[in-house]
């Protein structure tokens, strides 16, 4: 499998390249945003792990790049930013996990391990009321208007749709929808799921997605239960 890592701190990149190639990675590098940009629209890659900080283009710039030009390959971002609001951009941007520097090098390999692991199949089309979520088209429609989600907020969404009736608890989504196996702030979560009861106009109260307090959420067809 072949792994790009654009970061522009020599001591990181030789530390990243030689640590992934002896787990048996085809390593290729780039040291600014431009050059990592070019290099992930024209190679296919099993993963792009990216700097946030990068002269020429940020990291955040390019993984916006990337999404929008329908590339689907697995970012995580490497990043000395940790507020909630830098995670919510990254996340936004398309990213699928996010590691703060500084990290240990069995961290990193685990988080990689999740990303490349095989995803179930999903249904083309998920209902929740007058929600609709197509997974071919990325689009959700509520009461037949078209509603803007972003990637992660669209991922959040399906994982919800996908587990209609059950109890999703903060751990399941932090584990499932980012992929992420550790100890992490889940209150992430809570700004997402605002999002998209917002994008919809859906109340606090609307049982269709409802907050189970201290637990996580659950979502329904019926508006009130």
């Amino acid at each position: 499998m072949k792994i790009l890592v654009v970061e522009d701190q020599d001591g990181i990149l030789k530390f990243l390249k030689q640590g992934l190639e002896e787990e048996g990675y085809s390593i290729d590098m780039a040291q600014d945003g431009l050059t990592g940009l070019a290099k992930a629209q024209a190679n296919a890659y099993s993963l792009i792990l990216l700097d946030w900080m990068l002269p020429k283009m940020s990291g955040l710039e390019v993984c916006h790049k990337l999404r929008l030009a329908d590339k689907a390959t697995p970012i995580i971002f490497l990043t000395a930013r940790d507020t909630l609001e830098d995670t919510v951009k990254g996340l936004n941007a398309g990213a699928n996990d996010y590691i703060k520097k500084p990290f240990s090098f069995e961290e990193l390999l685990a988080r990689i391990n999740v990303q490349l692991r095989h995803h179930d199949v999903d249904k083309p089309e998920y209902s929740l009321g007058t929600i609709t979520l197509k997974t071919e088209t990325y689009q959700v429609f509520s009461d037949g208007r078209e509603v803007h989600l972003t990637q992660k907020e669209f991922m959040l969404l399906q994982y919800l749709m996908k587990n209609k009736g059950k109890i999703c608890t903060r751990e399941d989504i932090i584990r499932d929808v980012w992929k992420i196996h550790f100890d992490y702030d889940t209150s992430i979560i809570d700004v997402f799921i605002n999002g998209i009861r917002k994008k919809l106009g859906l109340q606090r109260d609307d049982a269709r997605i409802k907050t189970v307090r201290g637990v996580g959420y659950i979502v329904n067809d019926a508006i009130q239960v």
